[in-house]
């Protein structure tokens, strides 16, 4: 388990979601970064969102679709 977070660069906090590393996961970040670039989203993985307060806080999504939809909103 880890979890997908995205974040606008100088905003603060981010979304997130949890999911599971794997092939299926670096093709989800590959089609969000051709939809929204690479210039003001940053899109990374971590392990435990307690450990990143850099990125809080977080806002939790339950599926792709409403991450992806979050991300539109940013």
């Amino acid at each position: 388990m880890c979890y997908l977070i995205a974040k606008k660069i100088n905003d603060i906090g981010s979304i997130a979601l949890r999911t599971t590393h794997g092939k299926n996961l670096s093709e989800f970040k590959r089609q969000i970064e051709r939809k929204v670039g690479y210039g003001e989203i940053q899109l990374i993985t971590i392990s435990r969102p307690s450990a990143y307060g850099e990125y809080e806080p977080y806002h939790f999504v339950n599926t792709k679709e409403d991450f992806v939809k979050a991300i539109e909103f940013m």
